[in-house]
């Protein structure tokens, strides 16, 4: 200790702790702490400006290096090194929808269907065939956080590859197979908008017998190397303040799935409806089940999760949901084991399979085949058994009345 108080030049104080805490920030040099200013929170706009590109295997490298993707491309700025990277990632963002637009000649549809011109929206994607195919429909529903429509993992595109962390994979390989495609975009919710500056409050003249100039000199002595230390050093750079205006019927991505189920999936001329649900896309799709069970086990074939987080008991899911989900879902989930090696089932509903990864947001990619095989086997054992069945509960029937209506 004696060494420190000759490094502050502070001799030892026996008075209490907060005293000495306040002279020792007292006697920190805080212009020598603040020498390596926070460079501006402004960032380029498009991959070219960035000096990025994605390569002919989809890996993002620089231009003149051919490098991987730096994080730390400053020393010691954490918090400007992770806002350069949101703005590279809001750069993939548009990225992808232009690979979904062009090379996935998918369709962008606005959400709500009667938005109107000044209310906030949302938006999904689909292939030409999604909504009139009358065999196959896949939906991908993705997880929640900063992902959007077309993407599993953001940091699997920026680190790893357009393969791995976006979900043309799937789009591709199910318009081979013949299926029609929803992409969903569950996490787009809100809009964001700069908040108005509040109004400083005048002080009540009642308040104090001081008066204001006086309490205004008197605050300024007294709070302003602790507010420098903190505006400067700790904030070096104040962030707009904002506030998220919902969209209509899609303010989460629970709502967001059920508007689509209504107003799309549930309207689609296929006999089949295929789901993949990636983490809290299985939390939602259960959350549908419990809200248009008859529906959904009507319309939907075989749903594939890739470590989903959803629960049946904390959500409620029925005892008919569990036993569907038994017969007709799969997890794979994140695991140390080879890929499909069954792993315990943690409740009692979908039979849980290993990705062969124990990273979650490579679960998607890994389970890639084995979810289009399962696919495939669910669709020929469902065609069997509509062959076999002689009754008028069965699901061709209802199938059967839906494309009457449909045709109507």
């Amino acid at each position: 200790m004696d060494l420190f108080y000759q490094i502050f030049c502070i001799p030892p104080l026996p008075c209490h702790t907060t005293d000495w805490l306040k002279h020792l920030l007292s006697r920190i040099d805080l212009d020598e702490l603040m020498k390596k200013d926070e460079p501006p929170l402004t960032f380029p706009k498009t991959l070219e400006e960035f000096e990025y590109t994605f390569n002919e295997q989809g890996q993002l490298r620089h231009t003149t290096t051919g490098e991987a993707f730096v994080f730390n491309a400053r020393e010691d700025l954490h918090r400007w090194n992770q806002k350069r990277y949101e703005a590279l990632g809001e750069i993939v963002t548009q990225y992808v929808y232009e690979l979904l637009e062009k090379k996935c000649n998918m369709t962008k549809v606005i959400l709500p269907v009667d938005v109107t011109e000044e209310e906030p929206r949302s938006f999904i994607y689909l292939s030409a065939d999604a909504m009139s195919n009358p065999a196959k429909l896949l939906v991908l529903i993705q997880g929640d956080g900063v992902v959007r429509a077309g993407q599993w993992a953001r940091r699997l595109i920026i680190n790893q590859d357009l393969d791995s962390g976006t979900q043309i994979p799937f789009i591709t390989r199910a318009k081979e197979e013949g299926y029609g495609v929803m992409v969903l975009n569950p996490n787009e919710n809100h809009l964001e908008v700069e908040r108005p500056a509040k109004p400083t409050p005048l002080p009540s003249p009642e308040a104090s017998d001081e008066p204001a100039e006086k309490r205004e000199r008197k605050d300024d002595r007294e709070s302003k190397k602790k507010r420098d230390f903190y505006e400067k050093y700790r904030n070096p750079q104040k962030e707009r303040e904002t506030e998220q205006i919902p969209i209509r019927e899609n303010g989460s991505p629970e709502e967001h799935l059920l508007y689509v189920w209504d107003h799309f999936v549930s309207n689609a001329a296929a006999r089949n409806v295929f789901i993949v649900a990636h983490s809290y896309g299985g939390l939602s799709l259960v959350e549908l089940m419990c809200q248009r069970e008859a529906q959904v086990k009507d319309r939907v074939c075989a749903v594939a999760m890739t470590d989903s987080v959803h629960n049946i008991w904390h959500q409620d899911a029925s005892k008919s949901i569990q036993e569907w989900l038994q017969q007709h879902c799969r997890n794979w989930v994140s695991s140390p084991e080879p890929l499909d090696t069954p792993v315990e089932p943690m409740l009692p509903d979908c039979p849980r399979l290993s990705a062969g990864t124990e990273r979650h947001e490579l679960t998607s990619w890994r389970s890639f085949n084995s979810i289009f095989q399962f696919f495939s086997k669910a669709l020929q054992t469902g065609d069997e058994y509509e062959e076999s069945s002689n009754t008028v509960t069965t699901r061709s029937s209802h199938r059967t009345k839906h494309e009457h209506n449909h045709d109507d």
